[in-house]
């Protein structure tokens, strides 16, 4: 009974708090007809803070009668007054026995114990001894405590049938969808069975796995914006962060308490910049840092039918998880840097010092810290905010309330899950590739401030891409392989395969270094430059006749590049026969020295420029964003039979 779980707490915090609980059933017992003593609203101060963390207190309202309804708990009046009248008895012996200096019916238990009530699902611990530490603060488990009770709250806006609706009308889901379903395609007709292996279970991948992934895209590349500083509202000029402003009316309507000071030096004005909590208002704002990025693509997701978390990290970040049906797992999935399935980027790429990362849903709280850490150990040595015991009793109260409604097949549902990842958590991950580099959203000078760049931005090893084409079967026939690539639309056509279409200029890279796309909103104008910080960007495609049994005869690349002040573009294509430079003015040039060549690498490096913009003086395919489907970078290849 959950009584008994009550009596497990220290006779102090008993005491306490079964005086709330007896207050909450005489004030119905006395006033049976009152509506106002049928309810308690879970963000009530009193309740969130005096009665919600305490181990067997929810579980107490819900014996009673109590259910859960959306932001309250409700005493139903079909609800059962004996019943109620028999847990508030219960408690009232106990207490009167502790009053009178004797022991509890039920002798307390370690504060490691766990325990279920009516429609919770209590997580066995993680077989990781916590580090001894300090006993917590009062100050600091309940500031803990509000954040982890803001977050909860807050994804319940993502169960807005009206406000998903909304953001499913910005999104072009059909397009996404075909997509999806032609990358899942394509994948089946390379590999018959598509698949991963997780916990040595080979798991196959499904449309919805594939359509993440283009949302991301889409997301990153077409929808969202990030702001490091506006620019000026009255010249257009660069601003500078300084201070904060109070915040309007309409600020605070869309959930905007903090709005910083971006402050012009040229024309001594001041522009807002709102740090709207509202996912509805930051569909039509578009823009933000991680937190906004993290709110919006959230419910992006939810929209479109995904079941999806929003992720908070106590060390100052936020992202998503997306559950994949196919491969029966969590996905970590970053709008910000449009990577999917790389838990390990954080600690490993960007160099944080991780200790508490949460899931929230509108059904279940889950600490998910160590899918993002392949260092267990050092994580819990810094885990000293709050003592591991409170935190998982805080969890299981939330879920306690969470989840009270559910079907007994949704909750099965839920604990198979839950299961599944702690048994994920138990073996530290080991990097991979994508997991290595440091962070790409912000300005190099924001993302150095908060030490998440990789630890050396001068590397000149190239990042690992890797990606070559091959002649398919259309390109065999005809003897020619055709591409081009527009830098607006960020998408090739593989003319010569039936105008193949692939979106993101990285799918078609074979090596790339220190080179991004970068959106110029307010001048409408796109193209791949060299990131900050850095002083020569490379980039190279490779094509590989040989699978085909055909080798290269003649070839012809039409590139646009260009620079500014002492930037500089290079050029240069190679192959077993032959290497040659070419510029890149937008003229075609051809090359017919290759005879016997099987493979064939174009590159370019970029280099040069002045002062702190100087990785924007060279650039390739600057193109205007309103001429999108112009092309940009084109090449034919000449194919004969060996």
């Amino acid at each position: 009974m959950a009584v008994s779980t009550l009596c497990e707490n220290s006779n102090e915090v008993f005491l306490d708090v079964s005086k709330l609980l007896l207050t909450y059933a005489d004030n119905i017992l006395r006033n049976p007809n009152e509506e106002k003593y049928r309810s308690i609203r879970i963000g009530n101060p009193t309740f969130s803070t005096k009665l919600l963390p305490i181990k067997g207190a929810v579980e107490c309202l819900f014996e009673m009668g109590f259910e859960e309804a959306e932001t309250h708990l409700v005493f139903p009046v079909s609800a059962s007054v004996e019943q109620l009248k028999f847990i508030r008895e219960s408690i009232a012996a106990e207490r009167d026995r502790i009053l009178r200096g004797e022991q509890p019916t039920q002798p307390p238990q370690t504060a490691s114990t766990t325990v279920s009530a009516p429609g919770f699902l209590s997580p066995p611990i993680l077989p990781i001894t916590p580090t001894p530490t300090q006993p917590q603060s009062l100050e600091s488990s309940m500031g803990f405590f509000v954040t982890l009770q803001s977050n909860v709250e807050h994804v319940m806006v993502y169960d807005d049938t009206e406000l998903q609706k909304k953001a499913k009308d910005h999104i072009p889901h059909e397009r996404l969808s075909a997509l999806a379903i032609e990358k899942l395609n394509q994948a089946k007709a390379t590999d018959p069975g598509p698949c991963v292996i997780f916990f040595f279970i080979e798991c196959k991948l499904g449309m919805e796995d594939f359509l993440v992934i283009e949302l991301l895209s889409w997301f990153k590349k077409a929808f969202f914006s990030w702001v490091d500083c506006l620019p000026c509202h009255h010249c257009g000029g660069p601003t500078q962060t300084s201070g904060s402003l109070n915040p309007t009316a309409d600020d605070l309507r869309w959930g905007a308490q903090r709005v910083e000071n971006h402050y012009c030096e040229t024309c001594k004005r001041s522009t807002s910049f709102p740090r709207y909590n509202s996912p509805e208002k930051l569909l039509e704002t578009r823009r933000g840092r991680c937190g906004e990025w993290a709110n919006c693509f959230t419910l992006c997701c939810i929209s479109l039918g995904l079941e999806a978390r929003y992720i908070w990290d106590s060390t100052d970040h936020v992202w998503t998880e997306v559950y994949s049906v196919s491969q029966r797992r969590w996905l970590h999935c970053d709008p910000c840097e449009n990577s999917c399935d790389k838990p390990l980027l954080y600690e490993v790429g960007w160099g944080k010092q991780l200790s508490y990362i949460l899931a929230f849903s509108k059904e279940e709280v889950v600490d998910v810290t160590w899918r993002y850490s392949c260092k267990h150990s050092e994580v819990l040595s810094r885990r000293t905010r709050v003592e591991e015991a409170w935190l998982l009793r805080t969890i299981n109260g939330f879920n306690a309330v969470k989840q009270q409604a559910l079907s007994p097949e949704r909750r099965k549902e839920l604990m198979d899950r839950l299961l599944v990842e702690l048994v994920e958590f138990i073996s530290p991950k080991k990097p991979k590739p994508g997991e290595l580099g440091g962070r790409n959203s912000g300005s190099l000078a924001w993302r150095i401030a908060r030490g998440e760049v990789s630890n050396d931005l001068q590397d000149s090893s190239p990042e690992v891409q890797e990606y070559v084409f091959t002649p398919t079967v259309a390109e065999k026939s005809e003897r020619l392989f055709h591409l081009r690539y527009s830098a607006g639309s960020d998408q090739y056509c593989r003319v010569s395969n039936r105008g193949e279409v692939i979106d993101g200029w990285e799918q078609g890279v074979w090596r790339k270094d220190s080179v991004f796309r970068k959106v110029e909103n307010d001048w409408q104008m796109v193209y791949i430059a060299r990131t900050e910080g850095s002083s020569l960007g490379r980039i190279s495609w490779k094509f590989d006749s040989a699978p085909r049994g055909m080798k290269i005869k003649a070839v012809s690349v039409t590139a646009r590049s260009q620079t500014f002040h002492s930037g500089r573009v290079a050029w240069s294509l190679r192959s077993e026969k032959m290497a040659a430079e070419f510029p890149g003015d937008g003229k075609t040039q051809s090359f017919c020295g290759l005879s016997g060549s099987s493979e064939l690498v174009i590159e370019a490096k970029l280099s040069g420029g002045e002062g702190e913009l100087s990785w924007q003086h060279s650039q390739l395919f600057r193109q205007s964003l309103k001429e999108p489907e112009e092309s940009t970078f084109e090449i034919l290849i000449y194919l004969d039979d060996v």
